[in-house]
């Protein structure tokens, strides 16, 4: 985001890391220093917030970005708070409010933010009490529609584990997530007809050729997805919907077929990650292996969702 001629050091990546929050977790505006696990919370909400605030049009969504930003604030994430600030102050997708940009921007200032404390003398006062979204409980649904799913206790380990572990792989944490959703509904100990095991469903081969010698290790079994995930994004050069064709049936599959499999489970489950997952590109990291060559003709084909 262009801060008054500071460009935020995330907005180039265009990163949508989302650490999905569930319900009973109550938004205090007074915010105590951030632990380090808050702090990477809040700067993957932040960053998701960021793609939402900037995308293209079929992903654009202000509404969205000032509920991240709105967690990430609440969390202690200056940058957030500055944002916050900036879209209220600029009308920016949202209707222009003075005094709720200034409750913002005084939290940012109050962590020293220079650029906020020169907004804040420009907007004046702010409201008296903290914006809806600092004082209402927050729920959110893991697969991101109508349903509330509370997280239970295993539920949180998993999901401290794919935020600390996805960003070496350089995977977003939300399709991990999406993945594991879809895959095992967060039971380390799933088994399906095809003995694919674990949180992610490895199967045997795939586990082998990820060095997961314990696939009902959480930690092991997430570290082999993740690779996978991570080869799958270089081998498809980040499109989501290939990625998670091929997560489900096999990359071979989708260039067999120039495209996602005509195969109603596979379209199905394309679908499910991207309820969850908005964006159709996802970083990649082109050094792990070489794009299939079969990507002109999926392209030419136009057979992806």
């Amino acid at each position: 985001m262009q801060r008054q001629g500071k460009l935020s050091s995330t907005h180039s990546s265009l990163a949508l890391l989302y650490m999905l929050v569930f319900g009973g977790l109550a938004c205090k505006p007074a915010i105590a220093a951030p632990s380090v696990n808050q702090q990477e919370k809040a700067a993957t909400l932040r960053m998701e917030a960021e793609a939402f605030e900037h995308g293209d049009g079929r992903l654009r969504n202000p509404e969205k970005a000032v509920e991240l930003y709105c967690e990430a604030a609440r969390l202690g994430d200056s940058e957030a708070q500055y944002n916050l600030g900036w879209m209220y102050s600029m009308g920016r997708g949202i209707s222009r409010d003075d005094t709720t940009a200034a409750y913002f921007f005084s939290m940012a200032a109050k962590q020293g933010d220079a650029l906020a404390q020169r907004m804040l003398r420009q907007v004046g006062d702010p409201i008296a009490t903290p914006p809806t979204c600092l004082t209402a409980p927050t729920e959110h649904d893991i697969a991101g529609h109508d349903i509330v799913v509370k997280a239970s206790p295993e539920h949180r380990k998993v999901m401290d584990l794919i935020q600390k572990l996805a960003p070496e792989y350089g995977v977003y944490p939300r399709l991990a997530m999406a993945v594991i959703r879809a895959e095992s509904n967060f039971n380390p100990g799933a088994i399906s007809p095809k003995n694919a095991q674990g949180l992610m469903q490895l199967i045997p081969e795939t586990a082998e050729r990820f060095n997961v010698k314990k696939p009902f290790d959480p930690e092991q079994n997430i570290r082999g997805g993740l690779s996978y995930l991570r080869w799958l994004l270089a081998y498809f050069q980040g499109n989501i919907s290939l990625v998670a064709a091929a997560y489900n049936a096999g990359e071979g599959a989708v260039n067999r077929y120039a495209g996602i499999p005509p195969y109603a489970e596979t379209q199905g489950y394309v679908k499910r990650i991207r309820d969850v997952f908005k964006l159709e590109d996802h970083p990649f990291d082109a050094t792990i292996t070489q794009p299939s060559p079969e990507l002109p003709r999926i392209k030419a084909a136009k057979r992806v969702m």
